[in-house]
């Protein structure tokens, strides 16, 4: 049978990027929620020689994921599953971006688990955001709700978001929350998943120029200071990430799994190294200004 890659998020950006890195001797199956945006990235892919096929999907909706599961199993082997789509804080309100991003991905990794074999590769696509979260705010109880308690998982979670203050911050305090429960969750299902040799990955991409990473750039301070913490001084590319996230599937990186891999050009390494150089430059300025009085 052939070998089966399905996509979510697929119609745009990282996931349509990803497709483009794919063998084509794979069979695409792209999904989403706009089937304009499907339809536009199945004629793209077909005129450089994949096979696609779409199917409509809301993946915070188990039942929808189920005949996602089902109608890729029709078309074959499915070896690899890259979880792309989700929601930013620009688009939704708290509850939906934790519906989408978290539960999406709960239930995409256990309806996938039930049809997948030895050999398959999960890719959860998490975010560069899910390390901004303060401390106090990660915990793993609430995070273990998910699979068993789900409307308690959603008060919880939705709770924490409230806590943040401004309509904007909320809906950003639920992003964070919802993409360090996908770090959180692509490992334990990693640990799980390998009893039956499924290997499983979380990445966690900085800002992408995507429409999605256009609007938060537009809207945030924070994105903006994002730029500036990077090594190149700019936003990532879809073809970057998509090239990536391709290579980390393939089948010849079987040891890669169990992780979290930030791509991010450089960002969160780069806000503590700025943030030392500036502590640096403070006690040296501080240093130069006492030294006659120490004479």
């Amino acid at each position: 049978m052939a070998n089966v890659c399905v996509i979510t998020g697929g119609g745009s950006g990282i996931g349509l990027e990803t497709a483009r890195n794919i063998d084509k001797d794979v069979i695409l199956v792209l999904t989403g929620r706009t089937v304009e945006k499907l339809e536009r990235a199945k004629k793209s892919l077909e005129e450089v020689g994949h096979e696609v096929h779409l199917i409509a999907c809301d993946v915070s909706d188990r039942g929808n994921v189920h005949e996602l599961c089902a109608l890729a199993s029709e078309l074959g082997t499915i070896k690899t599953v890259i979880h792309a789509a989700g929601l930013s804080p620009t688009m939704a309100d708290p509850e939906t971006i934790i519906r989408v991003n978290a539960l999406g991905t709960r239930n995409v990794n256990m309806e996938f688990f039930n049809v997948m074999n030895h050999g398959g590769m999960i890719v959860d696509v998490a975010s560069s955001s899910a390390y901004e979260m303060p401390r106090f705010m990660v915990i793993p109880r609430i995070y273990e709700e998910a699979e068993h308690r789900e409307e308690a998982f959603i008060r919880h979670m939705t709770f924490e978001a409230r806590l943040a203050g401004s309509d904007y911050n909320r809906r950003g305090m639920a992003y964070m929350l919802s993409k360090n429960f996908v770090v959180w969750y692509a490992k334990k299902c990693a640990h799980e998943y390998a009893k039956k040799g499924i290997r499983v990955v979380s990445v966690s991409p900085g800002l992408i120029e995507t429409g999605m990473g256009t609007q938060e750039l537009e809207q945030s301070d924070f994105a903006r200071k994002m730029i500036e913490n990077t090594c190149a001084g700019r936003m990532g590319k879809p073809q970057e990430l998509g090239y990536a996230i391709a290579s980390i599937a393939d089948e010849r990186n079987q040891y890669l799994c169990g992780i979290d891999i930030l791509i991010d050009g450089g960002a969160s390494s780069g806000r503590k190294f700025h943030k030392k150089k500036a502590a640096a430059q403070t006690f040296r300025t501080g240093a130069a200004v006492s030294q006659p009085y120490c004479q």
